[in-house]
């Protein structure tokens, strides 16, 4: 025995010399590697041994693990193992788990050590060979294959899914739920193919399928598999675990929750002492109750262990409100209660209670029933809010009061009413005292025009609260009426918001309070009248209710308190919401010119009943060319792209508008429209209207209009005059004077005396025979001493030339006359012509002046005719000036167209008028060097008379 430990003593020696002398180069290679691989963790397992050496000193060593994929060695993994060796376990343990399936591809491990030890040098040893564990990718199989199958894994997480392709086979595509398509990368091996799904996200139809798409040896194929993705759930299901204790009183406990997913676990140490759970109290009652106080009394089970509480008891007011109160340590075996104070009287509570140990206390015991109490009554508490709203009427003023509680009012027992006392203030009376019902917060009583107090107190069946008192100030002006309303004063504007509408006001050190008050639906007969108080250095307020709706116009008025009187400071208009207008104005064209046109539209309303305030108006003018161009206005697009001419009118009061600048005599559809806060409405009608004309444009005309009219009128008034200037009269032989002669007749035509014709001019060419007519002019006859040739009678006849040949002999003169302005249009025709020459006897100095007759009157009276162009042959025959016109002084006789012919005799034309049936055709081509003629033509015999 002795020689053994002798000889382990001296090998013990040897071989810490041995490791001394060379440290610097001693080496521990990993040895007896050996990989392996767990499939459903998808887990390399890895063992290895050192020297056994490094166990027997117990050495603290080092190992550098690798770990990689393919043929070539890729390093996908590398980790620092470290570890103290020990005599008993020699071999040597690691693992990793792949997120790539290890069936996907093969896995080659190798390792090295170091000596983590100041004994030794810390230097690397070589790396051991690689050991290598199989995929199915290298195997001759013609099966694909897809990995991992249905596996489960936690949302969010990410999955590598490999697809395996048999021999010869090649991976066409990878197909996830369906939706997302990949295709293998060109660089990496066909038969194989390795996609990642990054946070993959819970799908409500359990199974996500995945596919492979595969062709090989002519045919096509796919290897499919699922994913399931679950929630992580941190409800679970509640566990019930007892046992029966003995002494000992300390337990070490662990629960483990596992599923697919994982496991968890939870430790903790469980002191009995420490985990009392009471049972829950019972009998619980209430002795001697008050009205603000009660007493609680219970018993706890069992009665036979004596174990310190803690009670809690729940007080449940009717509001909901609950409220909790901590008992002090009483003993389980005795009979515990509890005072709570504070209550309200005439209250209903719920009280109910529980208990928990007053040392370590873990929990508490279940709750008792539920005890319900009403407390008792007492007087009311606190006052009532009063308003008023004072109304005029004959002989005095009606008072309509309205109250509701404060907030810290309380009624405190039943049988509620309300009392009314009101008095006068300026001399002593009677006061008057009225109840009304609880159901009621309001009543009108009727005042003179003295000052008053009046005073509201609740009351129950115990007594009356405070009195709430308000005085009612005297009507002012020796008693006249006060408009207590105010609707004649200025309004003033506020705005409001979808939270309230703002009120304002001044505030002053005159007053205590102020008060504002309102209707809450002011269109309705059931106003609900409001008010609201605050204190006395407050200036603004947000008025809000859920009554308040958009569009309707609500008034406030803001009073100031001193003393219960009160004062009337303003009034406050506004809207929560300002709307547009429901109706437009109903416009009305009532003035036009060529230039204007002025619309009205006086009925149109701008007080309360519109859902805004009216801001103004717009006028809207549309033209033909569709176009903006009035000016002074601003455009305006409608929806439908038409674009209008626009003018707004900001005072809301102005209800008249001129629109100017339009042009005569065209179409314009015109529309008013009002606009608040909230806008307007749409264009739905329009008024259509025609300018009128441009008087310009006519005044010429109407000047000459006026012209015509008034040179007519003096025409008109001095007829005879223009008459006689424009239109001579011409004398007309049958109303002559000289045909009233009693003479000789011939064939019942009057024959006159040559010294009853006044003729307008007469030139006598006869100077041989002495026989000179001088000029008859202007109805004066001048004559000289001449011898005049007997009378006689000529009688004419037409011959078969058309002339009119004179039946008295050669040797006797013929005189003849001939007055074309005479002549008949109906006697002789419508073609009125005459031939007009003169003739020149061998004396230069006479001319005569010689009508030509239009036609020859046949007159039949003696068998002996003799020509008349004979006649006019002979020398000192007499020619006669026409009638119609007597030349000019200035006129010459040379000048007018005349003939060389000789003239014999002197005659005188024909001068009577015949009938129609004496009237003789003439030919064409006298006719046809004829003028024409309008006026009329008459034949008259004429007797030669002495003078």
């Amino acid at each position: 025995m002795d020689h053994f430990v002798l000889q382990t003593i001296l090998l013990h020696t040897a071989l810490c010399f041995s490791i001394y002398q060379g440290q610097e180069t001693q080496e521990f290679l990993p040895t007896f590697l050996k990989v392996s691989k767990n499939l459903p963790l998808q887990r390399l397992l890895v063992e290895w041994d050192v020297s056994d050496l490094a166990h027997k000193f117990e050495l603290e060593m080092v190992f550098d693990i690798q770990v990689s994929r393919t043929e070539e060695m890729n390093v996908v993994w590398t980790e620092y193992y470290n570890t103290t060796l020990s005599k008993l376990n020699k071999t040597l343990h690691w693992s990793w788990d792949s997120e790539l399936p290890l069936e996907c591809m093969s896995h080659s491990v190798r390792i090295r050590s170091m000596v983590n030890d100041e004994r030794f040098s810390k230097l690397w040893s070589r790396w051991s060979q690689w050991e290598t564990v199989l995929g199915l990718d290298t195997s001759d199989d013609n099966t694909p294959y897809i990995f991992p199958e249905d596996k489960v894994v936690e949302e969010g997480s990410n999955v590598t899914f490999c697809c395996i392709g048999g021999k010869d086979s090649q991976i066409l595509n990878f197909l996830f739920n369906y939706t997302d398509d990949y295709c293998p990368d060109s660089n990496t091996s066909q038969r194989n193919m390795v996609i990642t799904m990054n946070k993959v996200l819970h799908a409500e139809v359990p199974g996500i399928p995945v596919f492979c798409n595969i062709s090989g040896k002519g045919s096509k194929s796919y290897s499919a598999t699922l994913l399931f993705v679950g929630k992580t759930e941190t409800y679970l299901e509640p566990i019930h675990c007892s046992w029966a204790i003995d002494q000992q009183m300390i337990y070490n406990l662990t629960l483990t929750a596992q599923n697919p997913l994982g496991e968890r676990s939870a430790n903790f140490v469980l002191d009995v002492a420490h985990r009392v759970h009471p049972s829950p109290p019972s009998d619980l009652s209430v002795e001697h109750m008050k009205a603000t106080e009660v007493s609680l009394y219970w018993s706890m089970q069992p009665k036979h262990k004596a174990i310190k509480l803690l009670c809690q008891i729940e007080n449940r007011h009717p509001s909901g409100q609950v409220e909790l109160h901590n008992s002090s340590v009483v003993q389980s075996n005795s009979y515990p209660h509890l005072t709570l104070g504070g209550l309200q009287p005439f209250t209903n509570y719920a009280f109910r209670m529980r208990c928990g140990a007053a040392s370590h206390f873990w929990k508490w015991s279940e709750w008792s029933k539920t005890l319900r109490v009403r407390t008792n009554e007492a007087a009311p508490s606190g006052k009532l809010d009063v308003w008023r709203e004072v109304t005029p009427v004959l002989g005095g003023r009606n008072v309509t009061l309205f109250w509701k509680p404060f907030s810290d009012f309380r009624a405190n027992g039943g049988g509620i009413s309300f009392e009314l006392t009101w008095e006068k203030l300026e001399k002593a009376s009677e006061p008057e005292h009225i109840s009304i019902s609880a159901l009621q917060n309001s009543t009108t009583i009727f005042i003179d025009n003295h000052s008053y107090k009046i005073s509201v107190a609740a009351r129950n069946n115990i007594t009356s609260s405070l009195p709430s008192v308000m005085i009612i100030s005297r009507a002012k002006d020796n008693g006249a009426e006060e408009k207590v309303d105010h609707t004649d004063l200025e309004e003033e504007r506020v705005n409001g918001t979808v939270d309230g509408i703002y009120i304002s006001w001044k505030a002053t050190n005159a007053f205590d309070g102020y008060i504002v008050d309102w209707y809450n639906f002011p269109r309705s007969q059931h106003c609900d009248f409001q008010w609201k108080r605050f204190d006395f250095n407050t200036s603004s307020c947000l008025i809000n209710s859920a009554a308040f709706m958009p569009g309707v116009r609500y008034s406030f008025r803001v009073y100031g308190s001193l003393a219960n009187e009160d004062f009337f400071l303003g009034k406050k208009v506004g809207y929560t919401k300002e709307l547009a207008p429901r109706l437009s104005p109903q416009g009305e064209i009532t003035e036009m010119t060529s230039h204007t046109v002025t619309i009205t539209w006086d009925s149109y309303p701008i007080n309360e009943s519109q859902p805004g305030f009216i801001r103004g108006y717009h006028v809207y003018v549309k033209t033909m060319e569709e176009e903006c161009s009035l000016k002074g206005s601003t455009k305006h697009a409608l929806s439908d792209g038409t674009v209008l001419c626009k003018y707004t009118i900001e005072n809301p009061e102005e209800k008249r508008y001129v629109v100017k600048h339009l042009m005569p005599g065209t179409t314009y559809a015109l529309a008013v429209k009002a606009y608040t806060g909230g806008g307007e409405t749409p264009i739905d009608a329009y008024i259509h209207v025609d300018t009128l004309h441009d008087s310009k444009i006519y005044l010429p005309v109407l000047l000459v209009i006026i012209h015509f009219v008034l040179i007519s009128a003096v025409c008109f008034w001095k007829i005879k005059w223009v008459k006689d200037c424009c239109c001579p009269e011409i004398p007309n032989p049958n109303k002559s004077r000289v045909l009233s002669f009693n003479g000789l007749k011939l064939n019942s035509e009057a024959v006159m005396k040559l010294s009853d014709c006044i003729p307008d001019t007469i030139v006598l060419e006869n100077t041989s025979e002495a026989n000179t007519l001088q000029l008859w002019s202007h109805g004066t006859i001048l004559e000289s001493e001449s011898k005049v040739i007997n009378p006689s009678w000529v009688y004419f006849v037409q011959n078969e030339e058309g002339d009119l040949m004179c039946t008295q002999s050669a040797s006797e003169a013929c005189t003849s006359f001939e007055n074309l302005a005479y002549s008949s249009q109906t006697a002789l025709g419508s073609s009125l012509y005459q031939n007009l020459w003169i003739s020149e006897k061998s004396e230069p100095q006479l001319s005569v002046l010689l009508y030509q007759p239009q036609h020859y009157i046949e007159i039949l009276s003696k068998d002996t005719v003799t020509s008349l162009r004979e006649i006019t042959e002979r020398e000192g025959s007499l020619r006669y000036i026409s009638q119609m016109e007597v030349p000019r002084s200035e006129v010459k006789l040379s000048d007018l167209p005349h003939s060389t012919e000789p003239m014999e005799h002197s005659s005188y034309k024909i001068q009577t008028v015949l009938g129609s049936e004496l009237v003789t055709s003439t030919s064409d081509e006298d006719i046809n060097s004829q003028d024409s003629s309008t006026s009329s033509n008459s034949t008259v015999l004429l007797l030669l008379g002495q003078h």
